[in-house]
């Protein structure tokens, strides 16, 4: 006999557990949702739920999995929730007691599929201890996302030195991620809740949006894995693309301890590595970067697998450290201890960066001709090969962005389509 628990709320609760009695399924308990525990789940061959946030929480279903207790929802629910899971097809609110018995008996119910739009993706930033430049990419890359016309947001999940509110002037007062995540924990967590969160910043290419990061490092128990998982989905709900900065160390052997319920100290990197779309992997062009990032690459591709889309950035080139071919140095080291072959390298700009930081503004902004922002310009094309007709980035031209420009590119292609339009008039 099929041993059920119900986890609703009455009167519904009760009318459906006297139903399934009758059809010959046995009942072991009638409680409301957030009375649910795991520890009643030993006795139980399933347990029927709402399909909501607040009630399937990763923790439940992990142990569900663990004890074969099958899940059944009722509701309209939510189909990226749900597939996310791996859960079968929520059934009406009002499903009969016949209705949930047939799901019961189903061996091979049909999974739910996230209904995510193809082009809203999350960007991980990463890269090795020692600041390579990290948050600066981040923030220009986001900056540079929305030239192409779509919403853009910026994170940062980086639970050791959070650094994006300082960077952009913003105050370590405002709510942030982890008002996001304690909003998700509670399954109150939507688009309209993260824009309410978000630090809305002016930019040259339009409004960011975002999220700033922990006031405080010993706060790192509020990102936790769930919460962090939880908010990153509903990030592709609100913006097109999500920018998340990560801090160094994810360590993925942190898993194998004894306390498996415990929070962890670097779980929030783990999280955001394993839910982005793109991993964008910075490292200083200096030997010891170099080093420390080949051998927490290996670390990094065991974790999220070998056929993830991980995008290698050398940061501050110059011919210092590595000597004049400093590329080919950088290229031949990647390419022999880690057979990496395609890298993106972005200049050092050392006043370009003075001046962003004087005025807690995106390079973009403060310096628009600098060589650096040109590069990241170049790598955003890289990140997104599909562009809209006319949005073509003027990465390669020192005067492609200058608003003059601009204005006097028709006017001489209309000069010079004219038959007057020779000599002193082009010249001019």
């Amino acid at each position: 006999m099929t041993s059920v628990l119900i986890a609703l709320d009455e009167p519904k609760a009760t009318a459906i557990g006297a139903d399934l009695e009758r059809d010959g399924i046995r009942v072991i308990g009638i409680l409301p949702p957030a009375e649910l525990t795991v520890s009643l789940l030993s006795e139980s061959d399933a347990v029927i739920l709402p399909a909501t946030r607040s009630a399937l929480t990763s923790e439940l279903v992990q142990a569900c999995d663990r004890s074969g207790v099958r899940i059944i929802t009722l509701g309209t629910g939510d189909s990226r929730l749900l597939g996310r899971y791996g859960l079968p097809e929520a059934l009406p609110e009002d499903a009969d007691a016949w209705q949930i018995a047939d799901a019961l008996a189903d061996e091979t119910p049909i999974t739910t599929t996230p209904q995510t739009p193809s082009n809203r993706r999350v960007i991980a930033v990463w890269g090795p201890h020692g600041a390579p430049g990290r948050s600066t990419v981040a923030i220009q890359l986001a900056v540079e996302m929305m030239r192409s016309g779509g919403s853009c947001a910026l994170v940062d999940a980086d639970t050791v030195a959070p650094s994006l509110a300082l960077l952009l002037g913003l105050g370590d007062d405002a709510p942030g991620i982890a008002a996001a995540c304690r909003r998700a924990e509670l399954g109150g967590l939507d688009a309209a809740e993260l824009a309410r969160l978000a630090t809305r910043v002016e930019t040259s290419a339009g409004g960011l949006e975002v999220l700033g990061g922990l006031n405080r490092p010993s706060r790192w128990p509020e990102l936790a894995a769930g919460r962090l998982r939880t908010t990153l989905q509903v990030c592709r709900e609100w913006a097109d693309v999500t920018i998340v900065d990560v801090s160094a160390a994810f360590d993925a052997d942190e898993e194998i301890t004894d306390d498996l319920a415990g929070p962890r100290r670097n779980a929030a990197t783990t999280t955001v590595l394993r839910e982005a779309d793109v991993v964008v992997a910075v490292t200083a062009a200096d030997p010891l970067s170099v080093s420390r990032f080949l051998r927490d690459h290996a670390e990094l591709r065991r974790l999220i697998g070998p056929t993830a889309h991980v995008a290698v950035v050398a940061n501050q080139v110059r011919p210092g450290p590595l000597g004049i071919d400093a590329r080919g140095q950088i290229r031949g080291a990647l390419e022999r201890f880690a057979g990496i072959t395609d890298v993106s390298f972005l200049p050092l700009d050392q006043r370009a960066a003075d001046a962003a930081l004087l005025h807690a503004r995106p390079m973009a902004d403060i310096t628009p001709r600098s060589a650096l922002v040109a590069a990241i310009r170049r790598l955003v094309e890289t990140l997104e090969p599909v562009r809209p007709t006319g949005s073509k980035v003027t990465a390669g031209s020192r005067r492609g962005s200058s608003r003059v420009a601009r204005w006097l590119r028709p006017e001489r292609g209309a000069l010079a389509a004219s038959p007057l339009g020779s000599g002193r008039e082009l010249a001019s």
